[in-house]
């Protein structure tokens, strides 16, 4: 009887689980570990979901903040959709990196830090048809240079997709 118990309790706890957030995506990069997560996994009109980047610089790399250079800035970029508005891209405050062959400082992120992507369901009948058809994706991309104290890389991007549904 206890088994049959552990079974069906285990069942019912997968389900609650399931109607919360996605859990969320880690990847891993020869630059950087990303863990990448949704506030919910639930969209009805209205509603503001946030897409959370937790970003590590892997030991000796840094990737480019916002700032005045022409270096690739580390980005969020979502795929447009017609059910959702996407805000600026919240960015933590950045370091400093001193390039001493070059003499330059840059704006840099060399320590874990947190990229925020807040997106807004529209209230539109053409996001209302849209949401019809739940299931839906969000898919985008974040995309960056990652660099150490010899070597930048070429760009990357580490694709995200999280399935959501409507309410």
């Amino acid at each position: 009887m206890r088994p049959v118990f552990i079974s069906a309790f285990s069942v019912l706890f997968g389900l609650v689980l399931s109607a919360q957030a996605p859990a969320p995506l880690r990847n891993d990069t020869m630059h950087l570990t990303v863990n990448t997560s949704i506030s919910d996994g639930d969209v009805a009109a209205g509603k503001k979901l946030s897409l959370t980047f937790d970003v590590t610089p892997k030991r000796g790399m840094h990737v480019y903040a916002p700032g005045k250079h022409d270096y690739q800035v580390i980005a969020v970029k979502i795929d447009p959709q017609p059910w959702f508005k996407v805000a600026p891209t919240t960015y933590p405050p950045s370091e400093i990196y001193h390039f001493k062959e070059l003499d330059e400082k840059v704006e840099t992120y060399g320590k874990p830090f947190k990229l925020v992507q807040d997106v807004t369901v529209l209230a539109t009948p053409a996001a209302k048809k849209a949401l019809a058809a739940s299931p839906i994706k969000l898919t985008g991309k974040l995309e960056y240079q990652a660099c150490d104290d010899k070597v930048c890389y070429a760009p990357a991007r580490i694709p995200v997709s999280f399935e959501l549904t409507a309410k």
